[in-house]
């Protein structure tokens, strides 16, 4: 499945997360989101962005903006990382990877020679009537946090 374009109503979801939640994209309306996708709790790359999202969510709340984290690890996976990295961000678990291929970041993956299925980083901006705003393909952690905070405040 490809990701929703810009302009598209962003694919809908129900996911458990951190602190016993469950998010929804209706918990959002009137409001702008962040829903970032990463490959798994505590890798370095994964950490540094949530490290990330987690020092400037202050600003994003002041944007009218809330951040939420997507992989396929299990909530109990993203409490022992929210807790060992002191993460103020809200994680969600997509276990089944159901939401991941809604938002076409379920993908083949290589590497070392090996092929396997795997989520490639990418924030979505959804705007507060629920619409695709801006996608991005993370190859790089260091400024995107802030790059996507200025769509944010800009939207």
């Amino acid at each position: 499945m490809t990701a929703p374009a810009a302009g598209a109503p962003a694919p809908d979801f129900s996911l458990p997360t951190t602190g016993g939640g469950t998010a929804t994209l209706k918990d959002y309306a009137g409001r702008k989101l962040v829903l970032y996708f990463y490959p798994g709790d505590d890798g370095s790359t994964c950490t540094a962005e949530a490290l990330d999202f987690t020092s400037m969510l202050a600003e994003f709340e002041a944007a009218g903006t809330a951040v939420l984290g997507v992989s396929p690890d299990s909530v109990a996976s993203h409490e022992k990382f929210a807790k060992k990295r002191g993460l103020g961000v809200t994680l969600a678990a997509d276990e089944d990877t159901s939401v991941c291929q809604a938002y076409g970041v379920w993908q083949q993956k290589q590497m070392y020679g090996r092929t396997y299925m795997g989520v490639v980083r990418t924030t979505f901006l959804i705007d507060a009537e629920g619409r695709i705003a801006r996608a991005w393909t993370v190859s790089r952690v260091k400024g995107h946090v802030a790059e996507v905070l200025e769509a944010a405040r800009a939207l």
